[in-house]
C-alpha cells in the first residue's frame, strides 16, 4: 500500500533529508587516498549523533554500519571495514540514512578518489544525470514508470547497463515501503504518481553488464564482471507542481 505523507510528515522527513545533504555534501572533503571505509562510516555516525538522529541502516535486516560504502564494483551495501583503505582512481559509493521523530530520509552519491579515469567519471556523471531526468518525470498525474523508463534512456544512450536486482523505494516512517521503483522499463505504466507520495529514487549503474551477484558476506553486492558501478539517491516528495528533493545540500552543484 502506498501512502500518502502529509504537510507535517514531509516537514519531519525533509528535516532528516536536509543532515543526509549535509553529510553528503561535507563528506566529499573526506575522501581522499589512505582514507579507509571504517572512517568513512565513523565520520557519519558522528555527524547524525551531533544531530540527534538515528542511523536507519545500522541493525537494518543485520547490517552491521551506519553507512553503505561501495568500492568501484560493489554495486551497494558494502561494508565498512578498517583495513578497507581507498587508493588514488578508485571510485566509492557512500549511501546513508537518518531518522528523525520517527520519519526517514535516504540519500547516496559517488564519489572520485584522486584522479580516476574519464570511464568512471562518465559513469558518475551519467549516473547523476539519470536521476535528474527521472526527477522530470516526477509530476503529479503521471506514472510511477516513467521515472524509471528516462533512467533507462539517459544510462543506456552513453553505453551503460542499469542494475535490474535492486531499485528505488517509497519511503516515511520506514525506510523501504511501496512502491518499488525500477530503473528501467516501458513507461506509461504503475500508479499514478500523486500529492504526497515520497519516493527514494536511486539509479544504480553499471560500466558493463547489468548482472550482479552478492558476496560471502551476505550484503556486499557487486558486479558480475568486476567492472565499476556507480549509485546517487535523493528522497523526492510528489507535490501539486514541482517534485520536491529533500537530500540535497544548497552547496551541491546540481
Amino acid at each position: 500500500m502506498i501512502y500518502l505523507k502529509s504537510s507535517d510528515e514531509i516537514e519531519l522527513m525533509a528535516e532528516a533529508g536536509r543532515v543526509c545533504g549535509s553529510i553528503l555534501y561535507e563528506i566529499g572533503d573526506l575522501i581522499q587516498p589512505g582514507i579507509s571505509t571504517l572512517d568513512i562510516d565513523m565520520y557519519v555516525a558522528d555527524a547524525f549523533r551531533e544531530a540527534g538522529m538515528t542511523a536507519a541502516f545500522l541493525g537494518y535486516r543485520g547490517f552491521p554500519a551506519s553507512t553503505c560504502v561501495s568500492v568501484n564494483e560493489e554495486v551497494v551495501h558494502g561494508i565498512p571495514e578498517a583495513d578497507r583503505k581507498l587508493a588514488e582512481g578508485d571510485i566509492v559509493g557512500i549511501d546513508i540514512a537518518a531518522i528523525w521523530k520517527g520519519y526517514v530520509g535516504d540519500a547516496a552519491r559517488t564519489y572520485t578518489v584522486g584522479e580516476v579515469s574519464d570511464t568512471a567519471r562518465h559513469l558518475i556523471d551519467t549516473c547523476k544525470q539519470s536521476f535528474f531526468d527521472g526527477l522530470k518525470m516526477c509530476r503529479e498525474g503521471g506514472r510511477l514508470t516513467d521515472i524509471g523508463n528516462a533512467i533507462q534512456k539517459r544510462t543506456e544512450s552513453q553505453g551503460f547497463s542499469v542494475v535490474r536486482d535492486y531499485v528505488g523505494h517509497g519511503i516515511g516512517k520506514d525506510m523501504h515501503e511501496d512502491p518499488q521503483i525500477r530503473n528501467y522499463g516501458d513507461p506509461g505504466r504503475g500508479p499514478k504518481l500523486m500529492k504526497g507520495m515520497a519516493l527514494a529514487i536511486e539509479p544504480m549503474i553499471n560500466e558493463g553488464t547489468y548482472k550482479t551477484e552478492v558476496q560471502d558476506n551476505d550484503w556486499t553486492v557487486v558486479t558480475r564482471d568486476g567492472k565499476l558501478s556507480a549509485h546517487y539517491e535523493n528522497t523526492v516528495v510528489i507535490t501539486e507542481g514541482e517534485p520536491l528533493v529533500l537530500t540535497i545540500d544548497e552547496r551541491e552543484q546540481v
